[in-house]
């Protein structure tokens, strides 16, 4: 099973700026999945979607994140990436990155974190006020 590493948290100030990466374990590896997604979650809640994409192309995000934040993948489809701006305090969680194995219909890809089989470690992102 390949296995996805999440980089780029770290703290930082409201208003600042942030870019998470995820990248497949395997260096020679490139995703034949058609849905991938960022996830965060603090310590004793459920872990929430943050942004979807779908296909390479079609995005979707938290209304909380909206305007904000912006998941895109490179060229190759080996590095997904999660652009954070206008980071506020409620932004602080672990952040990780998952994707559905195989292809889905776009219908099955949304922000639930149980449809997802194939979850990073973590990146810790604080947001200090």
């Amino acid at each position: 099973q390949v296995h996805l590493v999440e980089s780029g948290g770290g703290s930082v100030q409201a208003g600042g700026s942030l870019t998470l990466s995820c990248a497949p374990s395997h260096s020679g590896y490139s995703y034949n999945n058609n849905c991938m997604g960022w996830f965060r979650q603090l310590p004793g809640k459920e872990r929430e979607g943050v942004a979807r994409l779908y296909g390479g192309g079609s995005t979707d995000y938290a209304d909380s994140v909206k305007g904000r934040f912006t998941i895109f993948q490179d060229n190759n489809k080996k590095t997904l990436y999660l652009q954070m701006n206008a980071l506020k305090p409620e932004d602080t969680a672990m952040y990780y990155c998952a994707s559905i194995s195989g292809w889905v219909s776009s219908n099955r890809c949304v922000l639930r974190p149980k449809d997802y089989n194939d979850w990073g470690q973590g990146t810790q992102v604080t947001v200090s006020s």
